[in-house]
């Protein structure tokens, strides 16, 4: 039973996924009426899981993912307000809670990969002389298939 709602809770998140990818290419924007009703509902769920499966290491462990990795780019929002969006810092504290919840190696796994496909892409695009380096790209596509990535090989 509880495979099964967690397989659920997985197939609900490529869907909001899918949805923030879409939005994000189009507008820029990670809208807080998407974003944070699914990081209060992760939250809800993480707490459930920790009393039914009586054991608090995996919530723990996604409590700081979502620190650590919302603290990160909070951080980096801080430095450059130009190049990180106040979403990216909120979608990151879902996908921290999310990937902390799946362990260490998908938390570095999933990070590491949001910035080494978004850093690709950019250096496509100016290859390609379609942009350069004062473009702006979205970013949370690139966050959200780093999290797939955490997720499948962490």
């Amino acid at each position: 039973m509880r495979l099964a709602l967690i397989a659920l809770v997985h197939v609900a998140l490529v869907g909001v996924g899918a949805w923030l990818i879409v939005i994000d290419a189009r507008t820029h924007r990670l809208p807080n009426r998407i974003v944070l009703p699914t990081l209060g509902s992760l939250l809800v769920l993480i707490g459930i899981d920790a009393l039914a499966a009586g054991q608090t290491a995996a919530s723990i462990r996604a409590l700081l993912g979502m620190v650590i990795l919302g603290g990160f780019y909070a951080m980096l929002r801080a430095i450059s307000r130009a190049g990180m969006g106040g979403g990216d810092v909120k979608l990151a504290a879902v996908i921290g809670l999310v990937l902390g919840w799946h362990g260490w190696q998908a938390l570095a796994i999933g990070a590491a990969s949001a910035f080494v496909l978004g850093a690709m892409y950019a250096l496509v695009l100016i290859v390609l002389r379609r942009a350069d380096g004062s473009t702006r790209v979205a970013f949370g596509p690139w966050m959200i298939a780093g999290a797939l990535i955490g997720v499948v090989l962490g």
